[in-house]
């Protein structure tokens, strides 16, 4: 049971405390003039820091502008105390991390999640806006009418693309389970929109098969597996309704988990194409067909892929020095 305790701040009244985290408190409250019934996000520290005060402007900037079915609308942003409040429309939806631990996930009802889903990151790349936090926690479900909402862009950029540079894991940006290979800033390669595809690949995977595709207590271990360990193809676990998933569900999945952006998806519509003609097969005879991904998979703008070509033999070259280095007890040539 969540604490009951009213805040007030301005024209508004934060009533039930629905979740808590190391860094943000959100209520369920209400516009005392109207009645109306809002989401209120507080900062969780009394005295927050720069770069926390930064993100709370930064996620209600850029979602105040998006003209988006798919995601929770702000209304205002307040000072409250030493940092803000950030007031929101109620969808009266939970967060499908919650949804998922109340209740198994059929494969009929992850299509019409997904392609929601895929929908709403089309219209956010569109509009030039990264999220880089795709999680379970931070996309919404209604119980009821199961209608999907994207939450929290804190840490979102409105630009293409941006470098990230080397960090220490407690301060990367995103949460390590679903965090892309280059948001780690250990691929000297920049964050664009397809960082986002990887973060889906792990949450369609948790929400498939129910469990993480890496899992670790050790920051550097989750960081090591993103850019180095193939996760294991979903086809060989069982799905809720107690049957293996299907292996062009696990290929999709696994296309969008590649390590290097070249080879994942490149446009929401294509990944979205695949998904409606499993979701179609799945519907019409209990199973699914392998066929070739991404027939329908185009960029829509021009990227520069960031890896070598027509480079082997010194590629590897360098890697056999390197081993040498490493390993000094081989023959050296």
């Amino acid at each position: 049971m969540m604490e009951k305790k009213i805040i007030t701040i301005g024209n508004y009244q934060a009533l039930e405390l629905i979740h808590e985290s190391e860094r943000t408190l959100v209520y369920r409250g209400q516009n005392v003039n109207s009645g109306q019934p809002v989401i209120v996000k507080l900062i969780a520290q009394e005295y927050p820091n720069f770069n926390e005060l930064v993100q709370f402007r930064n996620q209600y900037a850029i979602a105040k502008h998006l003209d988006i079915p798919g995601i929770v609308k702000p209304y205002s942003l307040l000072r409250y105390n030493n940092g803000y409040a950030l007031i929101m429309e109620d969808t009266g939806g939970i967060s499908l991390a919650e949804y998922q631990g109340q209740l198994s996930i059929s494969l009929a009802e992850f299509w019409e999640m997904a392609l929601q889903i895929v929908e709403i990151l089309h219209h956010l790349h569109q509009n030039q806006i990264i999220h880089k936090d795709i999680k379970p926690a931070n996309i919404l479900i209604h119980p009821a009418t199961k209608e999907v909402k994207l939450i929290d862009f804190s840490i979102s950029s409105l630009l293409p693309k941006e470098t990230q540079s080397l960090q220490t894991p407690n301060v990367l940006e995103g949460t390590l389970a679903y965090i892309s290979p280059e948001q780690t800033g250990r691929m000297n390669r920049g964050i664009d929109y397809r960082s986002d595809f990887y973060s889906l690949g792990v949450t369609f995977y948790e929400l498939v098969v129910g469990i993480l595709p890496f899992s670790s207590d050790d920051a550097l271990e989750l960081i090591h597996a993103h850019l180095a360990i193939s996760p294991e193809p979903l086809n060989q676990f069982l799905t809720s309704e107690g049957c293996l998933c299907p292996k062009s569900l696990s290929d999709i999945i696994l296309k969008l988990m590649a390590k290097n952006a070249e080879q994942r998806y490149q446009s929401a519509l294509g990944l979205k194409h695949d998904l409606e003609k499993c979701r179609k097969q799945w519907v019409e005879t209990g199973q699914i067909e392998e066929f070739e991904l991404g027939e329908w998979d185009r960029s829509d703008r021009f990227l520069i892929p960031e890896k070598l070509y027509g480079r082997e033999i010194e590629v590897q070259t360098l890697l056999d020095a390197f081993e040498r280095v490493a390993s000094p007890n081989l023959p050296q040539p």
